[in-house]
């Protein structure tokens, strides 16, 4: 990456649609919350969260973590969401829906969500008062957890509605927890008037958990969707509804599976635009994957060797699946592209992906 791209991809207007807010804590946050809550875990348990290597694994423990043992009163929310927004800005995003599992909040951490919600809603403006950054949060059911508690969490959201709570999404691991099983609470969400979108087709899971989330969910948007390259009517038939998949370049279980002389030329993401897919680039976890929304974009040429023209529809793709009103989409498709243009004419000479590098991101 010369440093001219690299300026380039830190100068791309962005949206990050795809990244949870409690893998947003910065390392020092985290040690700082461990001590106020005078948790059980040790400085070096947590040093290790935030160790990235060839075969990386303990975000979802990480995240547990943060839940049940260091996140004790709304402020602590205040100000983990405060610092994303800060760090996010910092790289040029300027819209950004984040995820948040209020269940966790109110089961492990004891805060009921009215008071959690209050405490991020405060976040988000704060950030935007201070770094001119649009956050807007998108409420995450634990798949992990019960149907019940899914719909529960639904009706939490349904019955406290605000501006900045725009949808409803799943996380947490897909294995054993297919998206039919919470049928009853997106048909909730969406009778509410939220969006929706699903984590699915991750942690290898088949193809058929995207065409579920499509088709039984009937979900606005796919996050990561990898699989869907597995079937190519179902990835024919995405394509044809135009769906927008949130993909994750530093995604852990590639990293796991696939042999690092491999790795970038047999990712999923390399190969989704050629079936028609239409994806855009997000850090999901950008602390514990030590990706940045500027290296988030890099990767996608480093990596899998996509051009100025890639990048470009990679972030009108994104403006197309915000969950904004078709006014702020119009002013803003115009701005980006004329942003982008002018940063990618600074760039130019620059700009001359080869073929992508046969080895695995740090």
């Amino acid at each position: 990456m010369t440093p001219d791209l690299g300026a380039f991809c830190r100068a791309i207007p962005k949206v990050e649609l795809h990244c949870h807010l409690l893998g947003t804590v910065r390392h020092a946050t985290f040690k700082a919350l461990a001590r106020q809550a005078d948790a059980a875990m040790s400085m070096d348990e947590i040093d290790a969260f935030y160790v990235r290597g060839e075969k990386p694994v303990g975000v979802l423990k990480a995240l547990r973590a943060l839940d049940a043992q260091m996140i004790k009163r709304p402020d602590d929310l205040h100000r983990i969401a405060y610092e994303y927004l800060h760090d996010a800005a910092a790289h040029n995003v300027r819209y950004a829906e984040f995820f948040w599992n209020p269940t966790g909040t109110a089961q492990q951490s004891g805060i009921p969500y009215p008071l959690a919600l209050q405490a991020i809603v405060r976040a988000i403006a704060d950030a935007a008062r201070d770094h001119g950054i649009v956050g807007r949060l998108i409420p995450a059911i634990d798949r992990e957890a019960s149907k019940a508690a899914a719909l529960e969490m639904v009706r939490w959201v349904t019955a406290q509605p605000c501006e900045e709570v725009v949808g409803i999404g799943i996380d947490y691991s897909e294995v054993d927890h297919p998206p039919e099983l919470f049928v009853d609470a997106y048909t909730a969400a969406r009778a509410a008037g939220l969006k929706t979108t699903a984590h699915a087709g991750e942690f290898g899971m088949p193809w058929m958990n995207v065409r579920t989330a499509v088709e039984l969910l009937k979900v606005d948007r796919i996050d990561h969707g990898y699989t869907v390259i597995d079937n190519p009517a179902c990835a024919r038939a995405c394509a044809e509804r135009g769906i927008v998949f949130t993909v994750v370049p530093t995604n852990s279980y590639y990293l796991r599976t696939l042999p690092p002389e491999r790795w970038a030329l047999d990712h999923p993401i390399r190969q989704m635009p050629a079936l028609g897919l239409r994806i855009h680039p997000n850090t999901d976890d950008p602390t514990l994957h030590r990706v940045t929304p500027t290296q988030a974009w890099q990767k996608m040429v480093d990596d899998f060797g996509f051009s100025v023209a890639d990048l470009r529809g990679f972030m009108l793709n994104g403006l197309d699946a915000a969950w904004v009103d078709d006014s702020t989409r119009r002013t803003w498709r115009e701005a980006f592209t004329r942003e982008f243009d002018a940063a990618a004419v600074t760039a130019a000479a620059q700009f001359s992906p080869a073929a992508p590098s046969p080895r695995a991101p740090p």
